[in-house]
């Protein structure tokens, strides 16, 4: 008789701690997974919609452009001088700062060794290379 109400006390804290276990697993999934992409998701969309004329972006494909006009589904961008091109908001993946497009060409700039100025020398010449070294 001992040994059966043993038992009876045992299995009913088990059957407490799993159903607590089981209540805390979707609670651990939406706090680590489900949150953070809610809020991701949420500043993409302000940022989306704070788009304006003038707004110097980069692509998802990593292309640096102007933002020339905003519409309701899509931007049209300013890839190069002279060059418009139309995209889907979607396709914008951050607003970039004057100071961080300057920063990223002078960063360039110190890979390559070259001043970001300088041209890339182009002779139709075979005998001279690029740099005067003969």
């Amino acid at each position: 008789m001992g040994d059966s109400m043993l038992l009876a006390q045992t299995s009913s804290g088990s059957g407490a701690f799993n159903l607590i276990l089981l209540l805390a697993i979707p609670i651990v999934f939406y706090l680590l997974l489900i949150r953070p992409q809610n809020k991701r998701r949420r500043e993409q969309m302000q940022m989306l919609n704070s788009l304006r004329p003038g707004v110097r972006v980069m692509t998802t494909s990593g292309m640096f452009a102007d933002v020339v006009a905003v519409d309701d589904d899509g931007v049209v961008l300013e890839i190069a001088p002279g060059v418009e091109a139309r995209f889907v908001k979607q396709a914008v993946m951050n607003v970039v700062s004057d100071d961080a497009a300057d920063g990223d060409a002078d960063d360039e700039a110190d890979e390559t060794g070259e001043d970001a100025g300088s041209g890339v020398e182009l002779s139709k010449d075979g005998d001279k290379k690029p740099g005067g070294t003969d």
